[in-house]
């Protein structure tokens, strides 16, 4: 059975930290790329960042650049995003989700490709 199971969200002050982790099972992580998405109240699921797993090549959107880094523990299934300097606008629930590598990787932050979906962590960022 396929499941990716993300964990580490939580309550925190902006400007604080977090890091996140998706555990990933019942298939090949080195096929694919796991990336992290995020919906906030009200809005599109929209991509993060995500890395190719047989590499370790990550891409990350504009609005987390510098403040988010995604890595991998290949030996543990487990994709983690660090999170530093949250802002308010960072709260949301926050997926994890895998895409067979063939797909290229202009589509590993498209949320209408992936082939699977955790159930996602819930962060919230106050003031």
């Amino acid at each position: 059975e396929v499941q990716l199971v993300e964990s580490g969200g939580g309550l925190v002050q902006a400007g604080g930290s977090l890091r996140l982790s998706c555990a990933a099972s019942g298939f090949t992580v080195d096929d694919y790329f796991i990336g992290w998405f995020r919906q906030a109240p009200g809005k599109e699921r929209e991509g993060v960042s995500c890395i190719n797993m047989s590499d370790g090549s990550s891409y990350y959107k504009q609005f987390v650049k510098g403040r988010f880094t995604i890595s991998s523990d290949n030996a543990k299934n487990t994709v983690y995003l660090q999170m530093n300097s949250l802002k308010p606008e960072d709260t949301a629930v926050y997926y994890c989700a895998a895409l067979r590598t063939y797909y290229g990787r202009s589509y590993c932050l498209n949320s209408g490709a992936m082939n699977y979906w955790g159930k996602g962590t819930l962060v919230t960022v106050y003031s």
